[in-house]
């Protein structure tokens, strides 16, 4: 079997060694009750074909590298279809399915099997009549890999011979109106400014994954072995329709616009659990896709040798301070989002990703994947909260007949108090919430971001009533 092995990547090292596993949890709400009866025929003739990652266990050469071992799968291990009581309510059923993703998301995956699983949960809940969860060790991939496997297997339920389309990704323009900037006089205090940005970021990013923790707050318990405990999930929708509203009218990009509302739905309930928190010290990890394309691709082009799109783990964390709440961010909730815009910009237009990066490949040429593992835990450790966000398909999307009511994800396994996850589906951008249980209460969470969207999409509004009134 020697032949069919493959390296493991650094980073998927990282993501599953000693000091830190992460995993991510998919969340396809089904429109119907969910029939189970072809699950096995579509694990074994589509999701496995997929990549040979999803038939391969991680195993230590004799050189002490880690390597993808292809080994038999025993699908009746990887399928799960737990069993409640029957016939009570979608509220009860609510109850058992946040006791059952909690259960899930501590539990570690066996060793000696491929690092997926599948759960079937087959009660109507209050949002749908049945939900798939699938399970996947993050060394499989990053979420963009894992979103292009999972669409693999899904269809339009318009037409399943038409593709699922996405809506565009505008990357930035350096140049859009042709004007001459390679004076000498224009180019010196750009590359000035890139000097400067990078080594502030790059310093202030080692300082924060090493020395320096966010302060202890209502949605920072900073306790040692955060990622071993149950968390609670919140999920939100909001209207991509309404979130282009306040882009236009701000002149911020949507991801401006969603986390400068969970910026200020998060400093709205730290207020709320405790006033002087407020200002605290807060850090959010915003993860960057660092891939050259930003589309999709059949997932044959994404395992291809020097594909532009490749399949893997392919991130970047960006520190990015939580504004603190303010009288005039009180009174002007859109201030949330041009900070959110100005920090986000400036993290972007620095190199200090790139430094943090090749930080990394000397701590494992000199101390081995376990340090820079470690190195990884005190960044996520040592901030508040982690931000990720993906995009989803357009059109409604069917699985085996089930058409797909709903779509939303989650990582477990974060030394961290609360993970904030994002994927656009059908004109709705769904917000979910991973909050330490007993610590953060997910639902007040929830109602505090929802209602800073709400203060937001007024104030626009407003705005452009007077506008028209003129």
């Amino acid at each position: 079997m020697d032949e069919l092995k493959e390296p493991v990547s650094p980073t998927g090292q990282y993501l599953n060694s000693s000091a830190l596993s992460l995993s991510v949890l998919c969340f396809l709400e089904s429109e119907v009750p969910i029939d189970d009866s072809q699950t096995m025929s579509l694990l074994k003739d589509v999701f496995l074909p997929i990549n040979s990652r999803f038939s391969s266990v991680m195993v230590v050469d004799e050189n002490g590298e880690k390597q993808w071992k292809r080994v038999e799968v025993t699908l009746e291990d990887h399928v799960n279809v737990p069993i409640f009581p029957s016939g009570l309510s979608p509220e009860s059923y609510d109850n058992y399915l946040d006791e059952y993703i909690s259960k899930i998301g501590m539990e570690e995956f066996a060793k000696s099997r491929p690092l997926w699983e599948i759960h079937i949960f087959k009660y109507p809940t209050t949002t749908a009549p049945g939900v798939l969860i699938f399970k996947l060790h993050h060394s499989l991939g990053d979420g963009f890999s894992l979103m292009g496997a999972l669409l693999s297997c899904l269809q339009r339920a318009d037409d399943p011979s038409l593709p699922l389309t996405f809506p565009s990704v505008q990357l930035p323009s350096h140049n859009r109106n042709g004007d001459n900037n390679n004076s000498i006089l224009k180019i010196l205090p750009k590359i000035f400014s890139v000097v400067s940005k990078t080594v502030s970021d790059f310093c202030w990013s080692v300082t924060k994954s090493t020395v320096v923790e966010d302060d202890k707050t209502p949605i920072r318990s900073g306790d040692d072995g955060v990622e071993f405990r149950p968390i609670n999930m919140a999920t939100m929708s909001f209207s991509l329709d309404h979130i282009k509203k306040i882009k236009a009218n701000v002149g911020a990009t949507l991801n401006d616009v969603i986390t400068g509302t969970i910026f200020l739905g998060t400093r709205l309930y730290m207020q709320e659990m405790s006033k002087e928190s407020s200002k605290a010290q807060s850090t959010a990890l915003v993860l960057l896709n660092t891939r050259v394309l930003r589309s999709y691709k059949p997932v044959k082009d994404m395992v291809e040798p020097n594909a532009k799109t490749p399949w893997g783990n392919h991130f970047a964390f960006l520190h990015v301070s939580i504004p603190p709440l303010t009288d005039a961010s009180s009174s002007n909730p859109l201030e949330f989002v041009f900070r959110a815009q100005q920090i986000i910009n400036d993290k972007k237009s620095s190199l200090a990703v790139y430094l943090t990066g090749q930080l990394l490949e000397i701590l494992k040429k000199f101390r081995g994947p376990e340090a820079v593992a470690k190195y990884i835990h005190g960044t996520l450790k040592n901030s508040s909260m982690g931000i990720t966000n993906l995009i989803g398909p357009k059109e409604k999307m069917s699985l085996a007949n089930h058409p797909v009511k709903g779509l939303y994800f989650t990582v477990v396994g974060a030394p961290q108090s609360i993970c904030i996850a994002i994927v656009s589906y059908m004109g709705v951008l769904r917000v979910a919430v991973g909050a330490e249980k007993g610590f953060i209460d997910a639902k007040k969470l929830k109602s505090c971001i929802e209602k800073a969207f709400q203060m937001m999409l007024e104030v626009v509004c407003q705005t452009i009533d007077q506008q028209s009134t003129k």
